[in-house]
């Protein structure tokens, strides 16, 4: 993968088909900042190209996964001006577009805390997995804004009710309600965490790569699209992978009872 800029905020390794991505300001609990932003913008534009990585780990160093907006960056928000504060807001949601839109399967490993923005990085994860004591939260309005740019993301991960029930209090909550609202999909034991997120990533290895990426891309068309047009979408896209190189190879080794080889 190659980068624009060099990175001081993130730690990203590469093995194989796997990346992860480290928030890497432990001394800031890995708050978000205009520079980190930028490095995870750069990272995720670099992704969308590298078709070699199929999938994204994101995770935290240090104690907590992301604590939010910087203290000194929400400082810096004060002295801006309307339309500065929209320039800012602006590179965030474009973030938050870029990974709910790349192609790899992005898995999210929460623990400690997240908050804030970091509810966005969540809320874009294709599979989120939560240490069991972890603590979330939609915090904004306690610091007198809203989470207004993390919303159309939080939206489609647990819907208006719950929505409306956290984001008016910024209240904290647990990983267990945090799994019963829909915004993680697995609750495991803290040390249990890198496990299972590696049996996860696995799992997502050993399916076909292209219907992978087929697959994630659809999800994101079927609930936007008339039912019609969906269902029309699902029926072009299974006669198309049936007689593809890899819908072949898979269905043949389903048939022939071996494991699959897929074409590279």
């Amino acid at each position: 993968m190659m980068r624009s800029i060099p990175y001081e905020t993130l730690q990203v390794e590469a093995e194989g088909p796997v990346m992860r991505i480290w928030l890497s300001r432990p001394e800031a609990r890995n708050a978000l900042n205009d520079r980190m932003i930028a490095e995870l913008t750069d990272c995720f534009q670099a992704l969308a190209a590298d078709p070699a990585v199929r999938v994204v780990q994101l995770g935290g160093r240090g104690p907590v996964f992301c604590a939010g907006a910087d203290v000194e960056w929400l400082r810096q928000s004060v002295e801006l001006t309307e339309e500065q504060n929209r320039r800012d807001a602006q590179t965030l949601a474009d973030l938050l577009n870029l990974m709910n839109q790349t192609p790899q399967v992005l898995i999210v490993r929460a623990h400690g805390v997240a908050v804030g923005g970091a509810m966005g990085l969540c809320a874009v994860g294709d599979i989120v997995v939560a240490a069991e004591d972890t603590k979330f939260g939609f915090t904004e309005v306690r610091l007198g804004i809203a989470p207004a740019i993390i919303s159309s993301f939080v939206y489609r991960k647990i819907g208006e009710t719950y929505m409306r029930r956290y984001f008016l209090t910024g209240e904290l909550f647990s990983a267990d309600v945090a799994k019963a609202i829909g915004l993680v999909h697995e609750v495991v034991p803290a040390e249990a965490l890198d496990g299972r997120v590696r049996e996860l990533t696995e799992a997502v290895l050993a399916a076909g790569p292209q219907a992978v990426r087929t697959t994630k891309a659809l999800t994101g068309l079927v609930t936007r699209l008339p039912f019609e047009a969906a269902l029309s979408l699902g029926v072009d896209t299974t006669a198309r992978l049936r007689v593809s190189p890899e819908g072949q190879e898979g269905l043949r080794a389903f048939l022939e009872k071996r494991k699959p080889q897929w074409p590279s």
